[in-house]
C-alpha cells in the first residue's frame, strides 16, 4: 500500500466511525464526571454517617469511583463493536500481567483493605508502626497518610503498615502517666502520698479513677517511688506535663 492511499484509508475510517468517536468521548468525559460526583457524593455521605469511624470512607470513594471508570471504558470499547466477552478476555489477561508486574501495587490494596477490615487503627489514632510514627489523617486504597506530632508529613504504602507491629497510642480511652521520684529512707510514705496525691487530680483525669503512688525500690538511703495516674489517651501528653510540674511543687513543699 502506498503513502497516497492511507490517508484515504483513514479519513474513510474516519468518517465511517465518526459518530462512534464521538459518542465514545462523550461517554467517557460523561463517566468520569459521574465518577467524580459520585465518589464524592458517596465520601460526604458515608463521612456523616460514621462521623466516629472515618478510616473507611476514603477507601469506599476511591473504589466507587475506579469502579465506575471501568465501566465507562467497557461501554466506550463497546462502541466500536469489542464484545463484552472479548473485554472481559483481554481484561483477564492483562490483569494477570498486571498482577505479576505490578505485585507491590497489588499487595498495597490488599493490605488496605486488610486494614479497614481488622482495624488495627483508626482515623485520627496516634501510633508507631515500626519506626512509622505519628497521627492517622487517611487509609486509602494504596497507602495511608499520617502527620507527626512537629507537623510532617508521612506518606506509608499500605503493605508496610500492614506488616509491621503497631503500638497504637490512643485506641483505649486511659492511658497511664507514671512519674518516678525519690524521698528520703527516713521519710514517713502515708505522709508523701497524702499530700502528693491531692496535686496528681487534674482536668484530664478520668472519672472513678485515683492516682497510685507505689514503692519501686529500696535504697539505703532513699526510696524511689512511682507516680502512676490515668488519663485520657489523646490528652496524654499534655497531662504528662502538667502532672509533673505539679508533683515537682509538691515534692518542693515538702522539702521546704
Amino acid at each position: 500500500m502506498n503513502d497516497d492511499v492511507i490517508p484515504g484509508v483513514s479519513t474513510a475510517w474516519l468518517i465511517s466511525n465518526l459518530w462512534s468517536l464521538l459518542v465514545a468521548v462523550l461517554v467517557l468525559g460523561a463517566g468520569w464526571f459521574i465518577a467524580r460526583i459520585v465518589s464524592r457524593y458517596a465520601t460526604v455521605l458515608l463521612s456523616r454517617s460514621v462521623q466516629q469511624d472515618q478510616t473507611i470512607v476514603p477507601i469506599v470513594g476511591q473504589s466507587i469511583h475506579y469502579a465506575i471508570m471501568a465501566v465507562t471504558i467497557i461501554v466506550v470499547l463497546g462502541q466500536f463493536g469489542v464484545q463484552t466477552a472479548s473485554i472481559l478476555a483481554v481484561l483477564g489477561a492483562a490483569g494477570l500481567a498486571v498482577a505479576l508486574a505490578l505485585q507491590g501495587t497489588l499487595s498495597n490494596i490488599a493490605a488496605g483493605i486488610m486494614l479497614v477490615f481488622l482495624r488495627p487503627f483508626n482515623t485520627g489514632d496516634y501510633i508507631d508502626a515500626d519506626g512509622i510514627v505519628g497521627t492517622v489523617v487517611e487509609v486509602g486504597l494504596f497507602s495511608s497518610q499520617l502527620r507527626t506530632r512537629d507537623g510532617v508529613y508521612i506518606f506509608a504504602p499500605n503493605s508496610k503498615l500492614s506488616n509491621a507491629k503497631i503500638l497504637n497510642y490512643t485506641r483505649e480511652p486511659s492511658r497511664m502517666v507514671e512519674m518516678t521520684f525519690n524521698v528520703p529512707r527516713s521519710t514517713d510514705l502515708d505522709a508523701v502520698r497524702s499530700k502528693v496525691s491531692p496535686a496528681l487530680e487534674t482536668q484530664f483525669s478520668l472519672p472513678d479513677t485515683r492516682p497510685e503512688i507505689l514503692v519501686e525500690t529500696l535504697g539505703d538511703t532513699s526510696v524511689t517511688m512511682t507516680a502512676r495516674v490515668p488519663v485520657r489517651s489523646r490528652d496524654w501528653w499534655q497531662a504528662r506535663s502538667v502532672l509533673q510540674e505539679k508533683l515537682k511543687v509538691s515534692l518542693d513543699a515538702m522539702n521546704g
